[in-house]
This record gives structure tokens, sequence and C-alpha cells, in this order.
């Protein structure tokens, strides 16, 4: 048995999928749950979403006392399967379609003439305390200190200029030969300046099914070849909606105090993605639609379903704050 020590401690459960995966994990005599439980599930709820964030984390650093070999156990995978399968469907079916790639590059590089009350950065940005940047860096951090981890998948997938360009990006993604300079360094650097734990999955437990949705998409998409295309989209969103993002975060993090290492690491993003944004519309995208171009809509649908799970949070985020209250699950650390 091969463990990870390191790793970090399985969450707590937030329904019974979750809670039999979780039993399972910690006793391999224990069987996961029935896939034909997931059936009636919320495929945007919290429960479905830990269990698939809970079964791609062995993927990643798996989980103390859990056997690494259980990443690929044939006992979990027809329950990952199903889970996976319920939240493809209601992607699929809520995300909009029929919009070609530079269709929907066109939406995401609109940017508005001034305030918009529906965005998470303009809000931080205006009238952000910072007790809300806290809690926004704490659930973002269950992707930033993995950031680029999901996307390295998609590399095999690729040829030519579309894996030349891939592979450009994500080595600045990875501090360009430096570690002190990976973006994932960069977050837990900003975190420190806030206040909060470093420490990888932390706050897993205080993060809404939003979040775990926004993350598991980003693993669902690249564990699956036949999702590169939709992966390349994704990754297209996260490079082209960064830069104008990062610098009202970063406007955001000075307004309040936050401390110089949280506003660099937006600093950052605001350099670096400028950049990024034309090598992965113009290489990586058009790269691969000129070697593949029966990815079109695959492309799109990474796309469509980025934004669509990044509004569901943003909604979160607003509506919990506007009133006063944590958008985390529960008390702040």
């Amino acid at each position: 048995m091969t463990t990870t020590p390191a790793g970090p401690a399985l969450p707590a459960a937030r329904g019974p999928l979750s809670a039999g995966l979780l039993t399972a994990l910690a006793s391999p005599s224990d069987p996961p749950p029935d896939p034909g439980d997931v059936r009636d599930a919320d495929p945007y709820g919290d429960d479905l979403q830990l269990a698939l964030y809970a079964l791609y984390e062995l993927h990643y650093r798996g989980f103390a006392g859990v056997d690494d070999d259980r990443e690929w156990d044939p006992a979990l995978m027809p329950l990952r399967r199903a889970l996976e399968e319920r939240f493809l469907g209601a992607l699929r079916a809520d995300a909009p379609a029929g919009r070609s790639p530079d269709e929907a590059f066109a939406v995401l590089l609109t940017e508005p003439a001034g305030h918009d009350p529906s965005s998470v950065t303009h809000h931080l940005r205006d009238k952000g305390e910072l007790w809300q940047l806290r809690e926004y860096a704490a659930i973002r951090s269950l992707y930033h200190l993995k950031e680029a981890d999901p996307h390295v998948w998609v590399l095999p997938r690729l040829r030519g200029r579309a894996k030349a360009g891939m592979v450009a990006v994500l080595y600045d993604e990875f501090g360009a030969g430096r570690a002190e300079r990976v973006h994932a360094r960069l977050f837990a650097d900003l975190m420190a300046d806030l206040g909060l734990v470093t420490t990888y999955g932390h706050y897993v437990d205080e993060a809404p099914g939003a979040m775990l949705a926004v993350v598991n998409l980003m693993s669902l998409l690249g564990l699956r070849r036949s999702l590169r295309g939709a992966l390349t989209g994704h990754f297209a969103v996260v490079e082209v909606t960064s830069p104008p993002g990062s610098a009202r975060l970063a406007d955001a993090m000075r307004r309040t105090g936050a401390g110089e290492a949280a506003a660099h690491f937006y600093d950052e993003h605001v350099e670096a993605d400028a950049v990024h944004e034309q090598v992965v519309r113009h290489e990586v995208v058009a790269g691969l639609l000129a070697e593949e171009p029966g990815l079109e809509q695959d492309v799109v649908f990474g796309i469509e379903t980025t934004t669509l799970l990044e509004d569901r949070l943003g909604a979160h985020l607003l509506e919990r704050w506007r009133d006063g209250r944590t958008a985390l699950r529960a008390p702040r650390r």
C-alpha cells in the first residue's frame, strides 16, 4: 500500500453520495455508492460535486491515508462515470449552443463600459471589503494552488501549432523554470498576505458547490481525450478574461491594503495573460481547429460551460456579500 501522508485530509460529506464515497475511500472494504443513486441527484449540488471532486483529487495529490492506487480503482469507475454523465448532461442542456468560436470569443472580449453589477471583480474593485477578498481567495485556492495542472493533460492530445502554443503558455504558468515564479506559489504568497492558511486543500470544506463545479469542469475536460476541444475552449476563456479581471482585483487588493504579494499575483496575470490570450486564440485554438475542424463545437462547448459555471459562482458570491453574509459554507479560518 502506497499512500500520500502529506496529502489533504478527506473532506466532510455533504450528502449520501459523498458520504458513501468518502467512507469507501477511508475503508476500502466498504463499497462505493451504487451508480444508480446518481440518477436523481442535483447535477450542480454540493453532494454530487463533492463526490466528483474527491474522485478527481485522486489524480492530483490524493488524500492522507488513502492508497495511491485508488486513483484508477475499477470499483470506483462506475460511480465516477455516472457522476460525470449527470454533470455533463446538465451542462449540455444549460449551456448555449450554435455559436461559432469567433462569435463566442467576441462575447468574451466585450468589456462593459462601466460598472458591471453582475461581475465579482467589478464588485471587489469598487466596493469589496477585505473580508470578501479573503473569502474570494480561500474559495479560489481550490484551483489556484494547482493552477494549470488540469490543462497539462491535454498536451499529449495536441499536435503542431496547438501543442507548441499550449506548451509555451504553460511554461509561463509554471514559472518559466523558476520555482518561486510558479503561479501556484504566487497565489500561496497572496494567501499569506491575506492571513489565510496556504496548505493545499485546506478550504475545501468551506468552498460552495458552485466552486467545486468550476474546478471539476477542468478535471473532467482534462481527463477525457474526447473532450480535448472543450478543454482548449475552457483554457481560452481563462486567458482571455484574465487580464481585465486581474487588473480589477489588483486594484481591489491595493485599495483594501491587502498587501503587495496579494496585488502582485494579479499584476503578474495582467501582463502574462495579455500575451497568453493571443497565443491561445491564434495558435492553440486555431491550430487545433486547422488539424481537427470537427472539434469546432467542442471548443464552443468549453467556452460556454466555463462561462456558465463562473456565472453561477459569481451569482452565489454576490448574493451573499450584498446581504452582508459569508459566501463560505463554514466560518472563515
